[in-house]
């Protein structure tokens, strides 16, 4: 897909993945809306190509309703949404100090997954009022995240895997409703990112996790979510599907 002067969003875009992702797709001519809830750090990451910083609490449905209208008024509908936004969480269903805390688990439901769909809805609708283009008559994709713990979720990460196994799970049949207005739906399932959080873990936590991924030995890079991102926005068959981006890691129980 041709990106110059089309409109992309990119939610969590502040910061690690999301922020990459902006930048990748400043660079082939996009005008990029950066959403994310701290509004400055959006703005100034938006300020770097040209874009627009909008803060936005993607769990909420009146501010990315408001976010929404302001990326249409201000560079249009978008032809491409990457959904980064997210929080991690770590606690055992029992614990020390009893059960797990049900107001965090639904914390962690409401943003990596009820975000997400929001985000998809209202995304999707905004999407579906532009013009068809190319052969096949595309009008975009929406590109959500979830994470290999979807699949390999480990002791402590109920929340988290059961929101990001909802992002998976999400991804067919909104691809499948979604198709009819010439609209992709794909999901990436990272594995571990040298993301802010896992660079602030000791060397040696850090090698240690490293050394579980069997090939590249290392963590990836946002970099390379952000090119998986990019192949998947030109190639048009990819639809529907779930892609783990991993080196093929399966994490332990913990």
């Amino acid at each position: 897909m041709d990106l110059s002067n089309q409109s992309a969003v990119v939610t969590g875009g502040a910061s690690g993945m999301g922020a990459v992702t902006a930048s990748a797709l400043a660079a082939r001519g996009a005008r990029v809306a950066v959403l994310d809830l701290n509004e400055t750090a959006a703005q100034d990451k938006a300020d770097e190509f040209d874009g627009v910083g909008i803060a936005c609490d993607v769990a909420d449905a009146q501010s990315a309703e408001s976010a929404v209208k302001r990326v249409v008024a201000e560079i249009g509908p978008p032809r491409v949404v990457v959904n980064c936004a997210g929080i991690a969480l770590a606690s055992r269903i029992v614990g020390r100090d009893g059960p797990h805390d049900l107001d965090d688990y639904q914390k962690v439901i409401n943003v990596n997954l009820i975000g997400t769909f929001n985000m998809l809805r209202l995304t999707a609708a905004a999407m579906s009022e532009l013009e068809l283009i190319g052969d096949s008559g595309s009008r975009g994709v929406i590109i959500n995240t979830a994470s290999v713990a979807a699949y390999d979720g480990q002791i402590g990460q109920a929340a988290y895997s059961s929101s990001k196994g909802g992002v998976v799970a999400l991804t067919l049949p909104a691809a499948r409703e979604l198709a009819r207005f010439g609209i992709r739906v794909m999901t990436i399932a990272p594995g571990l990112i040298k993301t802010p959080m896992l660079s602030g873990l000791p060397k040696e936590a850090q090698d240690s996790l490293a050394d579980q991924v069997p090939f590249p030995q290392r963590f990836g890079e946002p970099e390379e979510y952000a090119s998986l991102v990019e192949h998947i926005v030109d190639n048009e068959m990819l639809n529907g599907e779930v892609i783990r981006l991993d080196g093929a890691i399966r994490m332990q129980p913990k």
